[in-house]
């Protein structure tokens, strides 16, 4: 269950919308649900991205963020279908899409080097949070071995993307 305070963080907490998660733990229908949401969000911000940037190094992580979560949430939906159930909408993904929302009104205003760093650092902060929460919250409380399993793969993507943000806001020497 999501409690109250989560949901008022999360929409405070919109710079990088992925919140803390809640105090008790999710099912693993929320679990996925909010994995994909996330994962969804993310692809958003590369669209924007490589519709504003020009930076080439910009466009070319935000391309792999395209590519790779796509191919996470493609996966989270194969194996949805094979299971037969359907993911549970819950408190932390709304939070999570009104905070990308916002987010993504803020980035579309900006451009140039403002909007790479504001990206890239964004990008950094959120896969920092992500990666957090799988790895401290999703995988311990999933009972379904196929989706930890594909919460063990994604988390090592993750982790190499959040790798590359850290280096691309170093290379755009953003403040």
């Amino acid at each position: 269950m999501i409690n109250k305070k989560l949901i008022a963080t999360a929409i405070l907490a919109t710079s990088f919308a992925m919140p803390a998660i809640a105090e008790e733990p999710m099912n693993d229908l929320e679990i996925a649900h909010t994995a994909y949401t996330a994962g969804q969000i993310d692809i958003r911000y590369a669209h924007l991205a490589l519709a504003l940037s020009e930076n080439e190094e910009v466009r070319a992580f935000a391309a792999t963020m395209v590519r790779d979560h796509s191919a996470v949430n493609d996966a989270a939906g194969a194996l949805i279908t094979e299971l037969n159930v359907t993911p549970q909408d819950n408190g932390l993904s709304q939070a999570l899409v009104k905070g990308a929302a916002e987010k993504v009104e803020e980035l579309a205003g900006l451009r140039g080097k403002s909007f790479d760093c504001a990206y890239a650092t964004n990008e950094l902060g959120y896969h920092q949070v992500v990666n957090q929460t799988v790895e401290g919250n999703f995988i311990p409380n999933v009972t379904v071995e196929p989706l930890k399993a594909l919460l063990v793969d994604a988390l090592a993507t993750f982790k190499q993307h959040e790798k590359h943000a850290e280096n691309m806001v170093s290379q755009l020497s953003c403040s």
